[in-house]
């Protein structure tokens, strides 16, 4: 829904009250699943890809003669490792939460979420010698572990069971996060209290009957204090 803030966004384009009718104007017989991100073209009138990694790419090469070109995503130099870490992260960290946490058996649960946190165990041993996925600066690969990396522990962790470890359990991703959210014009683009409700509210469908990884509790290991 589009709305007024903080709650929401206007449509400042179309000026309509929802996304369905934002994709019921680019097909009046469209049926389908709507989906976020879109991006819409004003001079025809339509959604031309709603699918969030190709319209960074699209966003990046398509539309370098309106870019500040004071940063390069996509630096030619570097676009087969980019490519290659993209081919990590999408599969095993962004789609890997949403395979532990819709998974329908106990057994596609425990094998996703083991995958999943031995992909983050793999970028933290990664990030101990660079401060970045790519090279020394920011990069599309960035931008595409951090949507999942800044919405862990308040969604993915509980909502999605993927409660093996938190973020801050994993030292050098929580320093990358924390980096990447601290860079101008990031911080404004999250809200962690859509996020909350989105996942607490909005997916029914989640099998509750699966038993989660977690969390570890450590009842008998060291000394136990005593009251005075």
């Amino acid at each position: 829904m589009f709305g007024a803030p903080p709650a929401a966004t206007p449509d400042h384009v179309n000026g309509l009250a929802s996304l369905p009718e934002v994709y019921r104007k680019a097909d009046p017989r469209f049926t389908g699943k709507v989906t976020v991100p879109a991006l819409w073209d004003r001079d025809r009138a339509t959604i031309v890809n709603n699918e969030s990694a190709e319209i960074l790419r699209i966003l990046e090469t398509e539309f370098r003669a309106f870019a500040d070109l004071g940063i390069e995503l996509y630096p030619e130099a570097r676009r087969a490792e980019i490519d290659e870490i993209n081919a990590f992260v999408g599969p095993r960290v962004n789609g890997g939460v949403y395979r532990a946490g819709f998974a329908a058996t106990q057994e596609a649960y425990d094998a996703a979420v083991v995958d999943l946190f031995a992909a983050l165990d793999a970028l933290e041993e990664h990030l101990s010698t660079r401060d970045f996925l790519v090279g020394e600066r920011l990069s599309e690969t960035d931008l595409r572990l951090f949507p999942t990396l800044v919405r862990f522990d308040v969604a993915y962790y509980g909502a999605l069971r993927c409660n093996l470890k938190r973020l801050p359990d994993y030292p050098r991703l929580h320093a990358y996060t924390r980096r990447i959210y601290g860079l101008p014009g990031v911080a404004e683009t999250v809200r962690l209290d859509h996020v909350k409700r989105h996942y607490w509210d909005d997916h029914e469908m989640i099998n509750r009957r699966i038993v989660p990884i977690g969390p570890k509790v450590e009842l008998d290991e060291g000394p136990v204090a005593r009251a005075a």
